[in-house]
């Protein structure tokens, strides 16, 4: 289920894109992104880094979320049924363990996925499982060459104008950046596998409101049925729907419909591409359940088989969403 992004994208956001994407990080980068190159070689385009780690710039203590931009599936795999998996249902999520400069620790969850499904993700998936992220700050932490680096730019920026059409409600208003930001993540949220607290969204904000007031200011001119109020600084005006395109409501709840499918069906496609996927998986089940995971013979054995059990009681206790 594709939607297109709505109009072309401004060079005022790209640039802007790209500045943030510029901006220096941590030493245990440089460790990390060493071994993913050493491990995928010449077939990674491009390296991102996003998420709380970003926000916290702690490395050491946290789990960092990168992404690992390929040429294609077929030059990081062995084994064609692992590549056909990838190609499936991207991205495919995996983990690295490295020590920095300073000899600390430092884990990384990485997503592969190829640079073009990347920019699609960002522009026309209708499940916002890309755009939610990466309309977020990112670092563009390695890239291939200009070329590479000019198509995250736009695909960045595209996740952006994504992002804030979609979370524009059906009705005439008039709001500040935040409460676009803030609405935005809230609705994202919620169609995700992961039960953050309500207050989450406003945090998020709050942490960066500068980067938030001026990608919107930036954007505003790409994004569908979104003005500058005149004369008012970070005020906006949303005019009304057209009243034959589908309800903001409805595309939200089937979002958050599509969001459980998927979610179930990338756990199941982690115990396939995951080294280690059964303990990749209980490991993410554990953090949603708060509380330990028993792993008995027969569900290492038949992985398949016996996790329904868990998955219901995310789902019966609403913690899959």
């Amino acid at each position: 289920m594709n939607q297109a992004c709505p109009t072309s994208t401004s060079s005022v956001l790209i640039d802007l894109v790209s500045k943030e994407c510029a901006r220096p990080v941590a030493d245990p980068l440089k460790a990390l992104t060493d071994e993913l190159l050493s491990r995928f070689g010449e077939a990674v385009s491009a390296i991102l880094l996003y998420g709380s780690c970003l926000r916290s710039s702690n490395f050491s203590e946290g789990l960092v979320d990168l992404y690992v931009l390929v040429d294609s599936y077929a030059n990081v795999r062995t084994s064609k049924f692992k590549e056909l998996m990838d190609a499936w249902l991207p991205p495919t999520v995996f983990s690295i363990n490295v020590f920095a400069p300073d000899g600390l620790p430092v884990r990384a969850k990485c997503a592969l996925i190829t640079l073009s499904d990347f920019e699609r993700g960002t522009s026309s998936w209708f499940h916002g499982y890309l755009w939610g992220r990466f309309s977020q700050p990112s670092r563009l932490v390695f890239s291939r060459d200009e070329t590479i680096s000019a198509r995250v730019h736009m695909a960045l920026a595209n996740a952006v104008v994504k992002m804030m059409s979609e979370a524009l409600t059906d009705h005439q208003d008039v709001l500040e950046s935040a409460a676009v930001w803030e609405r935005a993540l809230t609705l994202t949220y919620r169609t995700e596998l992961r039960p953050e607290r309500a207050s989450r969204p406003a945090e998020i904000v709050r942490h960066d409101v500068s980067y938030y007031a001026s990608i919107t200011r930036a954007a505003v001119q790409s994004v569908p049925r979104l003005s500058p109020v005149e004369g008012q600084d970070d005020r906006y005006a949303q005019s009304p729907a057209d009243a034959r395109a589908r309800s903001h409501a409805v595309r939200w709840q089937r979002r958050r419909i599509a969001g459980r499918v998927l979610n179930v069906l990338r756990l199941i496609k982690s115990f396939y591409t995951f080294e280690n996927g059964l303990d990749y998986v209980i490991w993410k089940l554990e953090r949603h359940l708060g509380e330990p995971v028993v792993v008995s013979a027969r569900l290492r054995r038949y992985p398949l088989i016996f996790c329904w059990p868990l998955l219901w009681r995310l789902l019966k206790n609403r913690q899959l969403r």
